[in-house]
């Protein structure tokens, strides 16, 4: 019995020990965030309030603004950009889609683009789970589509994604600072 104790004394210290000494990452400046398709999609549905299909998903980083030039400085003009921080942004499609008259399949995919003054050309990669643009491959390039850069009024601090539903489907906007881009998607 005495033995039995001992051995049980001495493996909670060893588990309290190693607890101890484990810490918590810090806080990340830019929080991970989801949007889905349609808008509110896991809330819908615990309300059984869905009147649409989950189609898409975006799961990306938002980054903020605190008072940086963001376009031509902080993301480079004529450069990959990950389309938010830390993690490489990703868009999953749970039916298949198309995008610009092409298919994509159904499945996980990384979003990337190449960001100038007038257009940017939205990137979507095979690759996934990848953090920043560093390893980027164009040959993992499932399709590329330029798409016009609009002003808006309001000035946003946080990079955001959301759908909007459309006539022929959705629409992913992305917007952040003081200019946002449209894509059309269609399942």
């Amino acid at each position: 019995m005495h033995r039995l104790l001992t051995a049980l004394l001495i493996s909670s210290l060893l588990t309290w020990g190693a607890q101890a000494q484990f810490k918590l990452p810090p806080m990340d400046k830019s929080p991970l965030d989801v949007s889905y398709c349609p808008n509110g999609y896991p809330v819908l549905k615990i309300q059984d309030k869905i009147t649409d299909p989950l189609v898409a998903r975006v799961v990306y980083s938002r980054p903020q603004k605190n008072g940086r030039v963001i376009f031509g400085e902080l993301v480079e003009y004529g450069k990959v950009w990950r389309m938010g921080a830390n993690e490489a942004t990703e868009i999953e499609f749970y039916k298949n889609a198309r995008i610009n008259g092409k298919k994509v399949r159904k499945g996980r995919y990384t979003m990337y683009c190449i960001p100038y003054a007038d257009k940017w050309t939205l990137i979507i990669n095979k690759e996934t789970d990848t953090w920043g643009a560093f390893k980027y491959d164009e040959k993992k390039d499932l399709m590329r589509i330029d798409l016009p850069v609009q002003k808006q009024a309001d000035i946003l601090d946080a990079f955001v994604m959301a759908f909007d539903k459309s006539v022929t489907g959705y629409t992913l906007v992305i917007a952040w600072d003081d200019i946002n881009i449209s894509l059309p998607l269609s399942f």
